[in-house]
């Protein structure tokens, strides 16, 4: 089965003019490590955790060692990343003006880790001074876990789109080479697929794109089993935070009618034309690769059933030489990248969420 990627011009071995890196076929690396530390001291300077009675403060990121580079190989991206961070912060309490002392551990903050592995360890400066210390210590270990966990997955987001830059290089024509998304499991999980070969959708009134080429394109039907709520999986494709966690980098959703989005290293874009939630999504959607302009048209419904949630796709005008490899992105891409990083190939708790 094809797999996004097959076809573009950076799996071809091209002559460059320079001769240099023939095709990104060469490894190439830059060095993060400084832009890495100014980048998570500028995330976690003066960083405010609070709820409605506590107020914490980072006071200093005391503690960052560690590496990290983006590296070039046969035109994918890979980064490397392990730090070692240290946090001090303050507390107060509404009414009362003790003020309390602690720190935050992160031990493994590793691109073998995903963002919910990294460890976040609170603790005290001086634990033995009453009720109010532990308060904000419980709330620091909750959601002040939350709100660091966001600043460190900003932090890879960051380093990825930052140093993707001039690591693609020029082929001959002189466009660059896209962005192999690096990192996605390539175990596909069986769902229904149908294809309806007749289709012959056309995005534009005239059937013409901007070149004034008529595109020959097909209907594609996908069905797949989520272990969730529907309204969890609604938001999987809605909530930016959900989105760049399951394609593991920097992600745009803007989700509502006329909203756009860009994901997957820019080599997917689209817009929003209809939201109801929790069961039904309806978008523009591209691959970079495809024809100037051209837009396919995406219906994704939901059914929650007693212990899972039914998704059905129905994408129309895809171009009839890319629909294998559509097929192959929306399976490893989407679903079964959706169910590895939110568990929603297992079986539902009986309490719900």
């Amino acid at each position: 089965m094809a797999k996004w990627g097959e076809g573009d011009p950076r799996w071809i071995v091209e002559e460059r003019p320079d001769a240099t890196n023939v095709n990104n076929w060469h490894w190439t690396e830059k060095n993060a490590c400084q832009w890495s530390k100014d980048k998570l001291h500028s995330l976690f300077s003066d960083l405010e955790i609070n709820d409605s009675i506590m107020s914490v403060q980072i006071k200093e990121l005391k503690k960052c060692e560690g590496e990290a580079t983006a590296n070039n190989r046969k035109a994918k991206l890979i980064f490397f990343y392990e730090w070692e961070l240290e946090l001090e912060w303050e507390g107060r309490c509404a009414g009362s003006d003790q003020v309390v002392k602690g720190r935050v551990e992160i031990p493994n903050l590793s691109d073998e880790n995903d963002i919910h592995e990294v460890s976040v360890n609170v603790t005290l400066v001086d634990p033995d001074r009453g009720a109010i210390p532990e308060k904000i210590k419980g709330m620091m270990r909750s959601k002040g876990t939350e709100v660091i966990r966001s600043k460190l997955d900003e932090y890879v987001s960051s380093l990825k789109m930052d140093f993707s830059q001039g690591l693609i290089l020029p082929t001959k024509d002189g466009k660059a080479s896209g962005v192999t998304p690096s990192g996605a499991n390539s175990t596909a999980t069986k769902g229904k697929t149908e294809l309806n070969k007749g289709s012959t959708y056309k995005p534009k009134e005239s059937g013409e794109q901007c070149s004034g080429i008529k595109i020959s394109t097909k209907e594609l039907i996908m069905k797949e089993d989520f272990k969730c709520r529907a309204e969890e999986l609604y938001r999987a494709f809605t909530v930016p935070e959900m989105v760049q966690a399951f394609t593991k980098g920097a992600a745009q959703v803007i989700p509502n009618v006329g909203g756009h989005f860009q994901m997957l290293d820019t080599n997917v874009s689209g817009k929003f034309l209809k939201l109801v939630p929790p069961n039904e999504l309806e978008f523009e959607w591209r691959f970079k690769s495809w024809p100037a302009e051209h837009y396919s048209f995406v219906k994704i419904t939901i059914e929650e059933t007693s212990d899972s949630s039914q998704l059905k796709l129905v994408q129309k005008g895809v171009p009839e030489d890319e629909v294998e490899r559509t097929q192959a992105g929306w399976q490893r891409y989407y679903f079964d990248a959706i169910k590895r990083t939110f568990s929603f190939g297992a079986t539902l708790s009986s309490g719900g969420f």
